[in-house]
């Protein structure tokens, strides 16, 4: 009785010092930046691009982040180790540089998930080659990517 008592007592004590898995249920991700691209003449209305190519000036081998793409909606990640991130839009032999300039915050979310990047002071420059105009100039932070961050008009 002796023996069956104390090995109640030391399963308990086994079991009770394991911790539970901890596993990311949340959704930590450093956000994308979110474009949308809209008539230039009728700004209420959604214009896909056609055959668009994406590219970045910080990329190191030069691959394309998108290539011949028609949509009109666009997310394209920000470099978390850096203030400013420039894109190269090419749109039918067009080219269009898109500067995007920062500062990052580390926010920690959980041990399991760890930390993830917020964008803070965001500020946007183009060459406005076929991207006539967007809006807004400027964003104080960027930290989700469930609505559209800047509104491009071509």
């Amino acid at each position: 009785m002796r023996k069956i008592i104390v090995l109640i007592f030391l399963s308990f004590i086994i079991f009770s010092s394991c911790e539970k898995d901890d596993f990311c249920i949340q959704n930590p991700v450093t956000p994308n930046l979110i474009l949308e691209f809209y008539d230039a003449n009728n700004r209420e209305t959604l214009k896909n691009f056609t055959s668009l190519t994406v590219s970045s000036e910080s990329a190191e081998n030069n691959d394309n982040l998108f290539e011949n793409i028609t949509r009109s909606r666009l997310e394209i990640p920000l470099n978390q180790f850096a203030t400013e991130t420039v894109y190269n839009f090419s749109q039918n032999g067009i080219d269009n540089q898109f500067t995007i300039k920062y500062t990052t915050e580390d926010v920690y979310v959980s041990r399991s998930c760890g930390f993830r990047v917020i964008f803070n002071d965001v500020s946007f420059e183009s060459d406005n080659t076929w991207i006539t105009s967007f809006t807004p100039q400027i964003i104080t932070t960027i930290d989700n990517q469930n609505e559209t961050h800047v509104q491009i008009f071509h």
